[in-house]
């Protein structure tokens, strides 16, 4: 008896383990397979060129470039996801440095395209991105081979210390005239998005509701974000029963 309830002890600790990460399963799937995730993304492409075109031929004191963020902007790292789901491990430095030290993200659809459109109307494009600064080469090496214009490090700002992104928008705007950003989280276009409240930032969106798809362009990331912060009041540290029980709350029932 003595062994069979150690046994037990032993598989539900390891059923546990394995539900880590089960509640971004849904998610990935849907961004790895679906149809509509990829017709959103040549969406957001489509409709960020015809902003360029609009602007390029507006004149201006300095050169034009476009922000783009690049994790599940420009490159999809949701193999990193689909591992986290395997091992049953969240997200650590340690981890996504294993991932991002293979270099073999794959492109999102009509991002490398997009780069070369902005290449062939002589705006440049900026990657302004909260992958670490010691992460360059290897992100240099994986965009590269991907294709992707503009492939050289005075185009990246990589995180030194902050995740905000405002100083280093400030930096490109010293030398350009940033016409549009493109980014998966309200962060990537502002800093303004950076303290949601707590209505998750919708009023916020309904305030700048004229600057999305005029000069903010949005790419869907069901998988992880700034958005994630509500479900859990903002607080770090939770337990996963903690974390689950929260998840459950925060979903509206009839």
């Amino acid at each position: 008896m003595i062994m069979l309830v150690a046994s037990c002890s032993q598989v539900n600790d390891s059923s546990k383990e394995k539900i880590n990460q089960e509640h971004i399963v849904y998610s990935t799937i849907w961004f790895q397979n679906s149809a509509e995730a990829k017709a959103l993304y040549y969406q957001g492409f489509n409709l960020a060129k015809l902003r360029v075109k609009e602007f390029v031929g507006i004149d201006g004191e300095k050169p034009k470039a476009v922000v783009v963020d690049i994790d599940e902007t420009m490159v999809d790292n949701s193999l990193f996801q689909g591992k986290s789901i395997e091992k049953g491990e969240g997200y650590s430095s340690e981890f996504w440095a294993e991932w991002s030290n293979l270099a073999k993200a794959k492109a999102l659809p009509g991002a490398v395209e997009f780069t070369k459109f902005c290449d062939s109307l002589g705006v440049r494009v900026v990657y302004i991105s909260n992958r670490k600064v010691q992460e360059l080469e290897k992100t240099m090496k994986n965009m590269d081979s991907l294709g992707f214009a503009f492939v050289n490090p005075e185009n990246f700002l990589l995180k030194e210390e902050t995740s905000g992104k405002e100083e280093r928008r400030k930096i490109a705007m010293e030398k350009y005239d940033i016409v549009l950003l493109l980014g998966d989280n309200l962060n990537d276009f502002s800093d303004v998005f950076e303290n949601r409240g707590d209505d998750w930032g919708v009023s916020l969106v309904e305030k700048y509701r004229n600057e999305f798809g005029k000069r903010f362009i949005v790419f869907p990331n069901p998988m992880y974000g700034d958005w994630e912060k509500n479900i859990y009041g903002n607080q770090k540290g939770l337990t996963e029963e903690a974390k689950f029980k929260f998840r459950r709350d925060a979903i509206d029932k009839y």
